[in-house]
């Protein structure tokens, strides 16, 4: 794939994620302590190609700054996105087991922004375990058949 294809490509997933995040944004789904990023399912396509994580890292950065969130929650949650999709390209290999990536940093980082950021109370394990929940419902329980699918459909 030449340098500009992948940026297109890149430029498509980023364009895909933001669209799917104002769709869970306007259903309320997209953040709070109980989310369901069906955007995040965009994960999957790290597997394929490595372009992959620059679009769905740069649809998470917008996405968290066009639906309003604070400064700390665009870095934060960005930078979750960011090692989550490396997580998923350095264990593409294991696909089953790299769609956990996003779930994993997500998981750790994100109950630290609910509690700093938006002074959310509650317990920290309450926030990781609804994180954890969403996002294995959005990574691997829709994740892993969409890359099945893409599997099977590859050149």
């Amino acid at each position: 794939m030449n340098k500009t294809l992948k940026v297109c490509y890149a430029a498509m997933i980023a364009a895909s994620y933001l669209v799917l995040t104002w769709l869970c944004s306007a259903l309320g789904l997209a953040s709070n302590v109980i989310q369901l990023r069906l955007s995040e399912v965009l994960n999957v396509l790290c597997l394929f190609e490595p372009a992959a994580i620059w679009g769905v890292s740069i649809g998470c950065l917008l996405s968290n700054l066009l639906t309003g969130c604070p400064i700390w929650d665009v870095v934060f949650g960005t930078l979750a996105t960011v090692l989550g999709a490396l997580g998923v390209r350095l264990l593409r290999r294991l696909p089953a087991l790299a769609l956990f990536g996003p779930v994993i940093t997500n998981s750790l980082i994100l109950p630290f922004v609910f509690r700093w950021v938006y002074a959310t109370p509650g317990a920290l394990w309450y926030f990781a375990l609804t994180v954890f929940i969403g996002q294995t419902l959005s990574c691997v329980v829709a994740g892993y058949p969409l890359y099945r699918v893409l599997k099977n459909h590859q050149k």
